[in-house]
């Protein structure tokens, strides 16, 4: 499904509420931790593709689970299997999926006692895992890995007869991810410390009943972010969030404020505002902590002109698809001047914008949402727009509420 988008030439919107689904990576976390703790109920959950995948394998008893495009429940779902005593599992996932790679986790697991091999090539999915008893605890890794190969290993953690004792070697990246997941587990009055390099998870056999209620998906935010930004006028109230938030990507609140957005928190609710008269200049951003809201960064700065220098993106390499390089090709298609490293991006401010280019989404539910707004600036065409349903199968229809003209092609 290809879709138009369009807005009017001038594009105000005065006051509107939107509700965000839960979510993402708090809903997977906590889905796994009331896989292993039962007594626990959740609220608010996501309603994305890849928490449904998640459920759905923490539900079933399959000798073959497939996770789709779910790199999250990747790392979880390894992590849980292993420890999940005489289970044996082999763990798949698209062909995309089968490009990304679990070797360091399964490394790390295999520190444990854990056997797990590859099915096709080494390194990684699929994999079969051999569920046993853990009784060794300790495990060192790579600290600049995805926080997710970390925080797998956390979640199973309080489970393991004796505890885990992690030491992270060199610079740790995704630091908000990590404590995220801590968080989620002193929630539950399990006992854990991070001090240095090393996380220690003390072992915790029942939890009491309790209700886990999931605040909504900054990542999802991230796009009401941008859209105010490029609007004429706009004030956007968005539910339920709090100032001081688990998520990383709630750092969107001091980034934007650099964009001409305003945000208040107020009731649970969040609401953004457009700065009238606010005086735009290019943006120098580090992004080691909150990668996955570069798309939107950077397609905002080309709907303002403005040039950006984001750093410490080299988790967006091995993402959906090669972020780094799909923003290279599809910014180009719409006249930017971009470059890309490794682990870093470059626009140079541009006044021009081409019209009513197709835009590529590589499987990547964020290629299609962060362009989305710049539909306030051009008109555009995204295309295989359904694969939003990865993390937010409303965004169509929210925008559609926020005058957005979504037309299928």
């Amino acid at each position: 499904m290809n879709l138009k988008l369009s807005t009017n030439s001038q594009y105000i919107i005065d006051d509107s509420q939107l509700n965000i689904t839960g979510s993402k990576s708090e809903t997977n976390r906590l889905l796994l931790l009331k896989a292993l703790f039962p007594n626990i109920t959740l609220a608010n959950t996501s309603n994305s593709d890849d928490s449904e995948v998640m459920q759905k394998a923490l539900a079933g008893n399959d000798e073959i689970v497939d996770i789709h495009h779910a790199g999250t429940a990747m790392r979880f779902l390894t992590a849980y299997f292993a420890v999940n005593e005489g289970r044996d599992v082999v763990l798949t996932g698209s062909s995309r999926m089968q490009e990304r790679p679990i070797k360091i986790l399964v490394e790390a697991l295999a520190q444990l006692g854990i056997e797990i091999s590859y099915q096709k090539e080494e390194g990684y999915p699929p994999i079969k895992i051999k569920g046993k008893k853990v009784t060794a605890s300790k495990v060192t890794l790579a600290a600049n890995v995805s926080s997710q190969y970390i925080s797998a290993l956390l979640l199973v953690a309080s489970k393991l007869e004796n505890g885990l004792e992690l030491t992270l070697e060199g610079e740790i990246t995704s630091i908000p991810y990590i404590k995220m997941t801590l968080a989620l587990l002193k929630d539950l009055d399990i006992s854990t410390s991070f001090e240095g390099n090393v996380i220690k998870v003390y072992p915790k056999e029942t939890v009491e009943s309790k209700e886990m209620v999931v605040e909504s998906d900054w990542s999802s935010a991230s796009y009401f972010f941008s859209l105010v930004a490029l609007a004429d006028a706009a004030k956007i109230t968005l539910s339920s969030y709090k100032e001081n938030s688990l998520q990383g990507d709630s750092e969107l609140v001091s980034l934007y404020e650099k964009m001409g957005v305003k945000t208040i928190f107020q009731n649970n609710k969040m609401t953004l505002e457009k700065q009238a008269g606010f005086k735009y200049q290019d943006v120098n951003f580090e992004l080691n902590n909150t990668p996955d809201i570069a798309q939107t960064i950077v397609v905002t700065c080309l709907g303002l002109g403005i040039g950006c220098h984001l750093t410490g993106l080299h988790t967006l390499k091995i993402k959906e698809t090669d972020r780094l390089e799909a923003l290279r090709i599809e910014l180009t298609k719409l006249g930017a001047n971009i470059s890309v490293t490794n682990d870093s991006l470059t626009l140079l401010p541009s006044s021009t914008i081409n019209h009513d280019v197709h835009i590529a989404t590589y499987n990547d539910h964020r290629m299609a949402m962060a362009f989305a707004p710049l539909a306030i600036k051009v008109p555009i065409i995204i295309d295989d727009a359904e694969v939003v349903s990865k993390s937010y199968p409303d965004f169509w229809n929210d925008l559609k509420e926020l005058n957005f003209e979504v037309s299928e092609l």
